[in-house]
C-alpha cells in the first residue's frame, strides 16, 4: 500500500528527460550534424509477446462451463493487435486446455512455461490447478485467474482476478486458513430486510463444506438458517421446495451445479415457493438464464447475482461497451468473460510499463506487485495483494449486484463501489 506504480516511474522519468531536453544544449549544432550520418538506426523490436491461457475447456463438469474467462481475454489481445498490440509487438496466445484433471493441468504447465516460454498466463481457468507450485517456481506471473482452488491464496507470483490478503508464501492463507466476508448475506439484509435464509447442497463433500460456510455466514449475520440437502444422483428437489416454501424462506443460497439449480427453480415454481431471491454467483451470471430457467418464470425473475466486477449489461460505462462491443460475435455473455478480458487488460498494462526496458517474466512480475488498486478501467473493485502477517478480523468490503428482469437481462442494483460494508471476516477451511 503506499507504493508507487511502475506507470507513475514512467511518467516521472518522461518529466525529466522532457526537462532536461528544455535546458538545451552548450554546443554547436554544428557538432551535430554529422554525428553517425549513414548509419543504420537499430530495428524495432516486432517480436511477438507470447501469453499462455489454461482453460478447463473439457472437464467433468460439463462443456463450455470454464470457458468465459478464456475467451474474454482472447477477445481483447485480438483488438490490442488490430491497434498495434505493445509498442508495435503483437501479443501471441497460446491455450491449453487441461480436461479439469490435474495431471492435465501440469502437462499445460510445463507446455506453456518450459516448452513455449511465455511471457505470463493471463485468465487461468482450471479445475485442479495442479500446476501452481511450479508456475510460482519458475517465476511466470499468473495474472487474473479465477480462484476456483486455493493456488492463488497460496503462492507467490499467482494473482487471483480478485486480489488476496494472504502471505500467499507457499502455505494456504494463515496457517492453512482462507478468511471470507459476509457482505452478499448484509447486503439483503440491509436492503431487502431478508431474515429466513435457505442453504441447499449436495449430499457430496465438497457440496456440504461450502454450505456450511454459508450456513456460518448467514448466522454471523444473524438470519435464521434452513438446511436443506439432497442426494447428489437422486435429488428430490420438489420435497425441498415444499419445505422452503413450509419454512418461509426470504432467500435462498446454494452449493450446487447449474442444472440442479434449474431443477430446483422449477420445482418452487411447481409447489408456488416465492422467495426475494434465488442468490447465485459470478459463474452462472450469464445471458442464458432464460434458456436454462426455460420452465421457471417466477424464480427465474427472483434470480440475483453478485460479484466483485462491474456488470457485463452496464453499457453506459465506456470499459463495459467497449469489451461488448469486441465480442458481438460471440453467441453469449457472461461475467466471466468480462473477467477475463480484464485479466488480460491488466497483462497488457503490466506488458506497456515494461516496454522501454524488456518485457521479461521479472518486469511484469514487478509490476503486478505494484500494482495495488487496480480497476481495469473500472471493470473491477479496487484489487489488492497486501501479504498481512495476520489474517484480518473485519473488512470493509464492497459487491455488485445484479438482478435478472425478463426482457431486460441482467439490471444493476446500485453501484458497485458504494455498495460496501464492513463485515467480519470468518475462517474456513479450502
Amino acid at each position: 500500500m503506499g507504493r508507487r506504480s511502475r506507470g507513475a516511474e514512467a511518467a516521472i522519468a518522461v518529466v525529466v528527460l522532457a526537462l532536461s531536453t528544455a535546458c538545451g544544449s552548450r554546443l554547436p549544432e554544428s557538432d551535430f550534424e554529422h554525428r553517425d550520418r549513414g548509419a543504420p538506426s537499430a530495428p524495432a523490436d516486432r517480436t511477438p509477446i507470447r501469453v499462455g491461457i489454461i482453460t478447463s475447456a473439457t472437464s467433468p463438469v460439463g462443456g463450455n462451463a470454464f470457458t468465459g474467462p478464456r475467451d474474454g481475454a482472447k477477445a481483447f489481445f485480438e483488438r490490442l493487435n488490430a491497434r498495434g498490440g505493445v509498442d508495435g509487438r503483437p501479443v501471441e496466445v497460446r491455450e491449453c486446455d487441461d480436461g479439469g484433471s490435474g495431471v492435465g493441468n501440469s502437462e499445460c504447465v510445463h507446455e506453456l512455461t518450459d516448452e513455449e516460454r511465455v511471457v505470463a498466463l493471463v485468465a487461468t481457468t482450471a479445475l485442479d490447478y495442479a500446476g501452481a507450485a511450479r508456475v510460482s517456481h519458475a517465476r511466470v506471473p499468473d495474472i487474473g485467474g479465477q480462484p476456483i482452488g486455493a493456488a492463488y491464496d497460496t503462492y507467490p507470483h499467482l494473482y487471483g482476478i480478485y486480489g488476496s490478503l494472504a502471505p500467499r508464501d507457499g502455505t494456504t492463507g494463515w496457517d492453512g486458513k482462507q478468511y471470507g466476508g459476509t457482505e452478499v448475506y448484509r447486503y439483503f439484509k440491509r436492503e431487502h430486510g431478508a431474515r429466513t435464509a435457505a442453504v441447499v447442497s449436495y449430499n457430496q463433500p465438497a457440496s456440504a463444506a461450502y454450505a456450511r460456510l454459508v450456513e456460518r455466514g448467514l448466522k454471523a449475520e444473524g438470519y435464521k438458517v434452513v438446511t436443506e440437502q439432497v442426494d447428489f444422483a437422486l435429488p428430490n428437489f420438489r420435497a425441498v421446495a415444499a419445505d422452503l416454501k413450509e419454512q418461509g424462506a426470504d432467500l435462498v443460497f446454494d452449493a450446487i451445479d447449474t442444472h440442479g439449480n434449474a431443477r430446483l427453480c422449477e420445482a418452487m415454481d411447481d409447489v408456488g415457493a416465492e422467495v426475494t431471491a434465488k442468490v447465485t454467483n459470478v459463474q452462472n451470471w450469464t445471458s442464458t438464464v432464460a434458456e436454462d430457467y426455460k420452465d421457471s418464470p417466477r424464480c427465474r425473475n427472483a434470480l440475483w447475482a453478485t460479484g466483485s466486477s462491474r456488470n457485463y449489461e452496464d453499457t453506459d460505462q465506456d470499459a463495459v461497451r467497449e469489451f461488448r462491443d469486441a465480442t458481438k460475435g460471440l453467441t453469449t455473455h457472461s461475467q466471466w468473460q468480462l473477467e477475463g478480458w480484464a485479466a488480460a487488460k491488466w497483462f497488457t498494462d503490466a506488458a506497456k510499463a515494461c516496454a522501454g526496458q524488456g518485457v521479461t517474466r521479472a518486469c511484469v512480475d514487478d509490476h503486478m506487485n505494484r500494482s495495488q488498486g487496480y480497476t481495469a478501467d473500472g471493470l473491477l473493485i479496487p484489487v489488492r495483494f497486501e501479504r498481512l502477517p495476520e489474517p484480518p478480523e473485519s473488512r470493509r468490503t464492497c459487491l455488485s449486484v445484479a438482478r435478472w428482469e425478463d426482457g431486460r437481462g441482467w439490471i444493476s442494483q446500485g453501484d458497485m463501489n458504494t455498495t460496501c460494508f464492513d463485515v467480519p471476516q470468518l475462517s474456513y477451511q479450502p
